[in-house]
């Protein structure tokens, strides 16, 4: 049965209780819309000029008012809710985990993945290093839902296919996501629909887009792929929803013509 899907867009900023707000609305929206699994993107209730903010944003696991919104949203919005990342505890005071977090349409939460793959990038004078506040993660995770078997990552995961192998087959691969303008322009698009395409499968990414208010560029273009690579929906810039439907028959007729998965070696 086709279900409908969505990835929540933002230009969050560095007010945590506005970009709640603005996901909350959001969501809502998506919901209305018919979706039953929504994504919101990475790092959704701050995005500052400083990155140590995250560190004192950081919540325990279990308990906080970030955790507390995705729980309450999903339940009060009844949707699966990919709650793109939000910063958890790590092992180190001056670091955090980032998290994302899933939430079932009742409020209970079903997964948790920690970003593996930490960004760093220089050119010019725009330098970004992750592992300066941010503690990897370790684990591989995938889940099941009423949309089917949900794969997750977030942002620069997305530069290493082996991560989406290791999940084994699943019916849509989540990728929440902050991309910078200068690599989201060169590399978003091609990354994603070459991740469907390996994987024959569905792709829904929900990006930070725009000029926030520190000055930092994020690329945005949140979009979804189906498991042939085709974008079926997708917004360049600004704060919005895109949405479409996931069909387990357009993956498995795709899977049945091109059994690619079945003939890996490696």
């Amino acid at each position: 049965m086709k279900t409908r899907i969505a990835a929540v867009q933002m230009v969050s900023g560095p007010d945590i209780a506005q970009n709640l707000r603005e996901a909350g609305r959001l969501v809502a929206e998506a919901a209305d819309r018919g979706a039953r699994l929504v994504a919101l993107p990475e790092y959704f209730p701050l995005i500052s000029g400083s990155e140590t903010d995250k560190v004192r944003a950081r919540e325990k696991d279990g308990e906080g008012p970030l955790q507390d919104f995705l729980r309450e949203t999903a339940a009060r919005c009844k949707v699966w809710l990919v709650g793109g990342s939000i910063p958890l505890e790590a092992s180190l005071p001056d670091k955090v985990r980032n998290s994302c977090l899933v939430y079932a349409d009742d409020g209970r939460r079903v997964a948790r993945y920690d970003k593996i793959h930490l960004f760093g990038f220089t050119r010019g004078t725009e330098r970004y290093n992750e592992s300066q506040t941010i503690e990897p993660g370790g684990e591989v995770v995938a889940f099941d839902s009423p949309v089917g078997r949900v794969g997750l990552s977030i942002c620069y995961d997305l530069r290493f296919p082996e991560l989406y192998r290791a999940m084994g087959p699943v019916d849509l691969l989540v990728v929440p996501a902050a991309f910078t303008h200068t690599t989201g322009q060169a590399h978003w698009e091609l990354l994603l629909r070459a991740r469907a395409v390996e994987n024959l499968c569905y792709v829904l990414a929900a990006a930070q887009g725009g000029t926030h208010p520190s000055g930092r560029r994020t690329w945005g273009d949140s979009m979804l792929v189906d498991p042939w690579g085709e974008v079926l929906d997708r917004l360049p810039a600004g704060p919005g929803v895109v949405t479409a439907e996931l069909d387990p028959v357009r993956i498995a007729e795709v899977r049945a013509s091109l059994p690619a998965l079945q003939h890996r070696v490696l």
